[in-house]
């Protein structure tokens, strides 16, 4: 009997990933909200966009619920979510 000795780290390669730049001035800027669909998710993210309209007057472009919390939002919906937004905040309730 022979053991073969495998490495933890695997050999998956990922693609290199660049951090979007922050935002200097929130002021006026339009806000895409994005809710996985559970539980309060859809109140914290309101309650944390009004504190961006009272802070800085912003506006709340579209609040999108991606309806099942273990699947991905539709590329479409993200990809028109992106179009009218000038930022996301996005959460997870429960």
């Amino acid at each position: 009997m022979s053991l073969t000795l495998m490495s933890p780290k695997g050999s998956a390669k990922q693609d290199a990933r660049v951090m979007a730049p922050r935002i200097a001035d929130f002021s006026g800027l339009r806000i895409g909200l994005l809710s996985n669909g559970k539980l309060n998710a859809d109140l914290l993210l309101t309650e944390t966009a009004a504190c961006f309209e009272r802070e800085h007057q912003c506006s709340v472009s579209e609040l999108l619920d991606k309806g099942n919390a273990s699947k991905p939002a539709e590329t479409e919906r993200l990809e028109q979510l992106a179009a009218s937004s000038d930022f996301l905040i996005t959460a997870n309730g429960d």
